[in-house]
């Protein structure tokens, strides 16, 4: 038996009555196409199954329909937001998102690299595993780059990050309009330069309000729920008097409700706890279920998708842009 032979875009203008130019138009959304007429041309194509060789009319636009989103996230849990919400603002444009993983390896980004550039993607989105500048991959590339999360240490690179020092102020601001005012802060890694823009913006928010930090210090450490609950302890042996604690991830918030429920303190009766990240699996399922800042990724995946398609048609800036986070109340700041 003879294999059906795939629709052809002739089929298509033959069965809606029209040339085959103008049936090109009305299936690629061009304008000095009547409605009536890219209905009769939708409805013919659906009929016949029709599907057009993306590549094919990708070169002859210019364009090959694909994106590529290089990251050296190794849990996805930054970068599977971001193509998320790439995807959604590509969606209606019919560009796809092609994920390669890095995983921290110089030598395998390079190759993946290549790789994207080989299979002619229309753009690249780059995503850093830390919110930390991270050595550009350079201007001297055939298509447009927009970094997110982690920006470019190359001014001239476009970069879109989480604003962490408006995060901070949120943070604070929140926990005072539930009626807090003992307010400590346990937070990560001081090399990781977000965790001291959240301790800037807290300390800010605290300064305009009126009040000062608990505990005398930022208590850095480590990104764990462990140094949550030693710090929580070394807080709670040196200045008793807290009514709540701004951590800076959910993890450490979570070690900052045990080590709290330890001393027998009650969350959030004795003590609010606010998490950043809205890290979903540990915010949702901890106990209570914990309030927290979050850094609005697949935003910034958007945001990234739409800076992509300006430069499609050659408007890609320069610079760092900041987007704001959002609160995202859960028991654990309940008034």
């Amino acid at each position: 038996m003879t294999a059906k032979r795939p629709a052809t875009l002739h089929d298509v203008a033959r069965l809606a009555g029209v040339s085959v130019a103008t049936a090109s138009k009305a299936l690629n959304g061009r304008r000095h196409v009547s409605t009536t007429t890219r209905a009769d041309v939708l409805q013919a194509a659906e009929r016949l199954a029709y599907s057009p060789n993306t590549l094919a009319r990708g070169l002859v636009a210019g364009r090959t329909g694909m994106v590529g989103l290089l990251t050296s996230d190794l849990e996805g849990r930054l970068s599977i937001p971001i193509l998320m919400g790439a995807e959604d603002a590509f969606g209606a444009d019919r560009t796809s998102v092609l994920l390669c993983d890095a995983r921290g390896d110089a030598v395998r980004e390079g190759h993946h690299l290549r790789t994207l550039l080989s299979r002619r993607v229309d753009g690249l989105i780059v995503v850093g595993a830390r919110p930390d500048p991270r050595p550009s991959i350079g201007r001297d590339l055939p298509v447009p780059v927009v970094y997110a999360y982690a920006p470019s240490d190359d001014p001239e690179d476009l970069s879109l990050v989480s604003d962490n020092v408006a995060g901070g102020r949120l943070a604070i601001r929140h926990l005072t309009e539930v009626g807090r005012r003992r307010i400590a802060h346990i937070t990560g890694d001081p090399s990781y330069s977000a965790a001291h823009d959240r301790a800037h913006g807290a300390r800010q928010e605290l300064a305009a309000q009126g009040l000062e930090l608990a505990g005398d210090r930022v208590y850095f450490g480590a990104w764990s729920e462990e140094w949550g609950r030693s710090a929580t302890r070394m807080l709670l042996a040196r200045h008793d008097a807290i009514d709540a604690v701004f951590a800076g991830s959910d993890q450490i918030a979570r070690g900052v409700i045990d080590a709290l429920h330890s001393s027998g303190l009650e969350v959030p009766r004795d003590v609010a706890v606010l998490g950043f990240d809205n890290w979903e699996i540990l915010a949702a399922s901890s106990q209570p279920p914990l309030s927290s800042v979050d850094m609005n990724l697949k935003t910034l995946g958007r945001v990234a998708a739409e800076r992509l398609a300006a430069a499609f048609d050659g408007k890609l800036g320069s610079g760092v842009e900041q987007l704001p986070c959002r609160l995202v109340p859960r028991e654990s700041t309940a008034a």
